[in-house]
Parts: C-alpha cells; structure tokens; sequence
C-alpha cells in the first residue's frame, strides 16, 4: 500500500476521447519524428496534426507515412501524402519536417477499425490546402536555373534490393534527374 495525498475535487477527471468523426478539419503539424518500422527494416514520418479549428480544435490525430519501406506499394503512397502535404503547406523542398510544423491544411479523416479489434481510430486519408490558399506547385525547369541535365546521384539503398532511396537527414529531396527536353521546352514542372 503507498500513501496517497490526493484530492479528486481538485482535478477534473479527464474527458472520454472518441474519435473525430468523418469529415474534414482544418489542422497543423505539430511535431514530427522519424523513427524505424516495427520489424526496423524501414523508417517512418510520424505526424502529429492538430486540429485549430472548429468543434474538434486541439484535438490531435496521427498518421505514419511508410518513407522507407520494402513494400514498394506502401512507400509510394507515403510520399504521395508527403507531396500532398508540402504542396498544402506550401513547402516544395523541406529539408527537415520540422519546416512543415505549424502551417494550415486541411485534412481529411475516417474512422476505422483498430488492429486490436477493440473499437475505433482515426486514420488521415487526404490532405488539401486550406479553402482559399493556394495551392504549391513545382517552379518550372528554368525558374530553378537548370539549364542542363543533371546527373542523378546514386543512393545507397536500405536492404538488398531495395531500390534507391531519395531521402537525407530524414526529409525528402527532390528528384535528382533533369526533365525531359520536351517538358523543360513545355515549361512543365518535373
């Protein structure tokens, strides 16, 4: 038995979070971390968005986007929610997550089962710029001052037989390959 000096009429006791329902939400990042994958054979973005407005706000959700992952599948849908998320924010080329943190999105959210079988989580499936924000785009070829093709750089890849990773100090980096003459004479971002 160990003493106990507390007094609950002093404390309010702490709500029940249920998750956010359906919809969309107006939100920020507010950390961000990567760490490995479960089985350490990857890594993984973890967000933590919060939301700023609305019924809901200050009310956190999670999403882990797979940026290293031997599932092909599963690391292409992450950096398709990265590309996402830094064209919302208006972030092209972060060199560190933390250049994400703090700047308006809107995110969508669904509920779904938990792995554990015991009810339900939140799952972030898309995320847009905030209504009346524009969106980023890529700056053309020539806006960057690429005049010629730029060599790839070759990357180390993760395992054997992984294909080449594009990422350093934990963020993305743009693709390292020139456009095609027809697109940089089109103007067409790459």
């Amino acid at each position: 038995m160990s003493e106990l000096q507390f007094n609950a009429y002093d404390v309010d006791p702490t709500p029940e979070y249920t998750p956010l329902p359906n919809g969309q939400y107006v939100a920020v990042i507010s950390e961000s971390e990567v760490k490995p994958t479960k089985k350490g054979d990857g890594r993984l973005l973890e967000l933590t968005l919060v939301v700023i407005d609305g019924e809901y706000a200050n009310r956190k959700v999670w999403t882990r986007l797979n940026i290293v992952n031997r599932n092909p599948d599963a690391q292409r849908i992450a950096n398709g929610h990265l590309s996402s998320i830094c064209r919302a924010v208006g972030v092209m080329r972060p060199g560190d997550s933390s250049e994400l943190h703090n700047l308006p999105l809107k995110i969508t959210v669904v509920c779904k089962p938990r792995g554990d079988g015991n009810g339900l989580t939140n799952d972030v499936t898309h995320f847009a710029p905030v209504d009346g924000a524009p969106a980023a785009t890529p700056a053309p070829a020539s806006a960057v001052g690429v005049t010629a093709p730029v060599a790839p750089v070759a990357a180390t890849p993760a395992w054997p037989g992984a294909a080449p990773t594009v990422w350093a100090s934990g963020a993305p980096s743009a693709p390292q390959t020139a456009p095609s003459p027809a697109h940089a004479a089109a103007g067409v971002p790459w």
